[in-house]
C-alpha cells in the first residue's frame, strides 16, 4: 500500500480525490494546514504528492522547491493553470508531472500509477541496486520494500532505514541512541516516538509472516533475528 499526500485547499476536489485513491486500496492524506506543508510531509513520509499550484501562503512552486531539499519522491501538479509556461515553470521547480483541471479521475490514477511504477516498481532502476537480507528476507532501500518469497510490502522511509539499522547489525544488537542517531540525526525526540516506529516495523514484518523476529532488548535496544521457513518447509 502507497501513501499519497493531497496538497489541494479546495475541500471538495481534495475529499474527492482522497476517497477515489482510496477505491484502489492506497493511503491518501489531505491538509488543513497550508502554512507547514514540508513539515507534514516529513512527517507523512509520502511516496508521492499531489500538488495545487494556487495555495494560501505560498504557491505549489515553492514547496516544490522545499519538498525537493529533503527527498525526490514523485510530485504531480494538479492545477486550474493551463498555460504551457506554467507547466514548464512546475517541471523547472521539481516537478514530475502536470495535470490541468477540469480533470478526470482515471487520468489522475493513470498518472499517479505510472510514477509509481518509475520509482518504486517494475520500471525502477534494477542498476546495481542495494539489498540487505537476512534468512530470505530481502531489504530493498532505494524503492523502500521489504519482500520475503512471494510476498513484500512498501516501506516509509523511516522503517526503511531502521530496518536497514537492523539488517546492518544482526544478529547483533542495536541501541536505542544509534537508531535515534540514524533516524533523526541530532534533533531531539523521545522515546514515544522510536517505540511507535518499533511497533511500525513489527506490523510490516508480521505482514509478511515474520513473527517475534524483532527482540527487544532490555536496557540495550533492539535485535533483528529472522527465521522462516518457505511454504515446502525449506
Amino acid at each position: 500500500m502507497y501513501t499519497i499526500m493531497i496538497v489541494e485547499d479546495d475541500p471538495k476536489i481534495a475529499h474527492l480525490l482522497k476517497s477515489h485513491i482510496e477505491k484502489y486500496g492506497d493511503r491518501a492524506e489531505t491538509i488543513n494546514d497550508f502554512e507547514q506543508v514540508l513539515d507534514q510531509f516529513r512527517q507523512l513520509e509520502p511516496h508521492i504528492v499531489l500538488m495545487d499550484v494556487n495555495l494560501p501562503s505560498f504557491d505549489g512552486y515553492f514547496w516544490c522547491r522545499q519538498i525537493r531539499t529533503v527527498s525526490t519522491c514523485p510530485i504531480i501538479f494538479i492545477s486550474a493553470r493551463s498555460g504551457e509556461m506554467d507547466q514548464v515553470r512546475a517541471l523547472e521547480n521539481g516537478a514530475d508531472d502536470y495535470i490541468t483541471k477540469p480533470f478526470h479521475y482515471e487520468v489522475v490514477m493513470a498518472k499517479i500509477r505510472s510514477q509509481l511504477r518509475r520509482v518504486y516498481g517494475d520500471y525502477a532502476s534494477k542498476m546495481e541496486e542495494r539489498t540487505l537480507s537476512q534468512a530470505g528476507l530481502i531489504l530493498y532501500p532505494e524503492r523502500m520494500e521489504l519482500k520475503l518469497g512471494e510476498h513484500s510490502v512498501t516501506l516509509t522511509k523511516k522503517e526503511t532505514v531502521l530496518i536497514e539499522a537492523l539488517l546492518d547489525r544482526s544478529p547483533r544488537s542495536i541501541s536505542r541512541t544509534q537508531i535515534l542517531d540514524k533516524l533523526w540525526d541530532d534533533s531531539f525526540v523521545d522515546d514515544n516516538t522510536l517505540s511507535v516506529n518499533i511497533t511500525r516495523v513489527r506490523k510490516k514484518l508480521a505482514d509478511l509472516g515474520i513473527e517475534d523476529a524483532l527482540e527487544t532488548m532490555r536496557g540495550v535496544g533492539y535485535r533483528l533475528n529472522v527465521t522462516w521457513k518457505d511454504d515446502t518447509g525449506a
